[in-house]
């Protein structure tokens, strides 16, 4: 996937080299990922992650002159293993919001896209706060996703997953009325594979800063 990959480089080259000279860089550097959020992170059929994320983590690695070890690890529990320093960066599509930032340091953003809703094509109802009234909305847990859905879907019945994949299979099912999440991971992840057939984004773009914050970091 491409997401104005020179720049992201650059960005992750200028972090790198901003490290003080006497800094010792761990060897490997073990590296916070998602194992289920396509196109950014996946398993692939060798058993190995790959993705947009993959490829940034160890192109940071490489002008650090290290490997990267990944670490597997959901979502939600990123954060508090990462102060736990179980691990010793994150890169998984984390958002910087003023939240987060209280609590964890970031790197400039590599990469920013709003949200957006999908349902079936031929549904009734569209992604508004309006149109969800009542319907059950998928969401992966203590995301930005989460946290909007929370507070500005507050008609619609709000049922939290573990893994991105978790929410596209009871949407699938019919488990599920709609899905909220990134843009890129809902148009690539999930509409344009043979699972998406018959689904939509419907209603606008969410990209509100107080929620979604600057960009990914």
């Amino acid at each position: 996937m491409k997401l104005q990959l020179t720049h992201v480089l650059l960005a992750c080259a200028t972090a790198a080299l901003s490290l003080p000279a006497a800094a010792q860089v761990p060897n490997p550097l073990r590296v916070a990922a998602a194992a289920a959020y396509p196109p950014f992170s996946q398993l692939g059929t060798d058993g190995q992650l790959k993705g947009f994320d993959i490829d940034i983590a160890n192109a940071v690695c490489e002008r650090l002159k290290t490997r990267c070890q990944f670490v597997q690890t959901e979502f939600d529990a990123m954060i508090p293993a990462l102060r736990a320093k179980k691990f010793d960066l994150i890169v998984a599509s984390m958002s910087i919001t003023p939240e987060r930032q209280k609590v964890v340091g970031f790197s400039n953003k590599y990469y920013s896209t709003p949200a957006r809703v999908v349902i079936r094509a031929d549904a009734s109802f569209d992604g508004t706060a309006e149109g969800l009234k009542g319907k059950k909305l998928g969401v992966q847990r203590t995301t930005i996703h989460d946290r909007y859905a929370s507070a500005m879907f507050k008609g619609a019945q709000i049922v939290r997953y573990a893994e991105q994949d978790e929410v596209f299979l009871d949407l699938i099912a019919g488990r599920l009325d709609a899905a909220l999440a990134d843009s890129v991971a809902l148009d690539q992840g999930f509409l344009k594979t043979a699972a998406g057939k018959g689904f939509a984004f419907k209603g606008t773009v969410y990209d509100d800063p107080a929620f979604f914050g600057v960009g990914a970091g």
